[in-house]
């Protein structure tokens, strides 16, 4: 494991630990006059979402310093997916019934959720064709990047530059994201079966985007959990957006060794 991912695991390990001090309770809560059943859905659905992106994080950490392919790697992924599946399927379900705005929340919950299971998917699908699974990939990776532009604009027309509390720049990586996903997706449809190149390349992208949308969340989106020296420091900056150099950094990994692998 090389420095920068051992600090990377110390802090999120750490910042885990600031997660139960209720970064969506101000927005995921039953009212004074609501039964006693919505408080405790809305209790459990609160604290399901905490657990899930705290257990995430940690474990996709994990699986990233891991040597791929190996037992450790494979245990922590699958963690990683169970739990942030629980935690994106909760944070898009309930963002539309909120009273605060959460179209951004929502659009990038599906988009993660989405990541994460076509991710999965390539991880297993060793020898799988293409077929409906990435017609439907397709018709989700268009849709986010068909939000993304609409939000944008939606954010540049606002007398508030932004759209529920978010500027137009953020809505940006909706559209690169869904725009490169639906590329992928066509690629296969195309080929009509992957290499093992890139079916690897693939899972660690989506997988590892995934994660970065988790990470920008926390670590971005909910600073007031933080200590207020941590807040808008460079430290959580480089710690949300640490999943995308480590992204490419397996990445180009994966290429030069089939590269050598073809010399050889």
């Amino acid at each position: 494991m090389t420095p920068w991912i051992a600090v990377s695991s110390a802090l999120l390990v750490i910042a885990a630990a600031f997660l139960p001090s209720g970064a969506l309770a101000d927005v995921l809560k039953a009212g004074p006059s609501d039964p006693a059943w919505m408080h405790l859905g809305a209790n459990f659905l609160l604290w399901a979402h905490i657990a899930g992106g705290a257990i995430g994080m940690v474990t996709g950490v994990v699986a990233l310093a891991a040597r791929k392919g190996q037992r450790v790697h494979r245990a922590a992924g699958a963690v990683f997916v169970i739990a942030m599946a629980l935690a994106y399927a909760i944070g898009a379900g309930v963002a539309p019934f909120l009273d605060t705005g959460q179209r951004p929340n929502f659009v990038a919950g599906i988009m993660a959720l989405y990541l994460l299971i076509s991710g999965v998917m390539a991880a297993r699908r060793r020898n799988a064709k293409a077929g409906a699974a990435e017609v439907i990939g397709l018709i989700i990776a268009l849709s986010i990047t068909a939000a993304g532009v609409i939000l944008m604009q939606m954010g540049s027309a606002s007398p508030s530059g932004t759209v529920d509390g978010s500027p137009p720049q953020a809505f940006f990586l909706f559209t690169i994201a869904g725009a490169f996903a639906a590329a992928g997706e066509l690629h296969v449809l195309v080929r009509k079966q992957l290499s093992n190149v890139s079916r690897i390349a693939r899972h660690l992208w989506r997988m590892c985007f995934s994660l970065f949308i988790a990470s920008g969340s926390f670590f971005l989106g909910q600073q007031q959990v933080f200590p207020e020296a941590l807040r808008d420091s460079v430290l959580l900056y480089a710690i949300a957006l640490s999943p995308l150099p480590i992204m490419l950094f397996w990445l180009g990994k994966v290429r030069f060794d089939d590269w050598r692998r073809r010399r050889a």
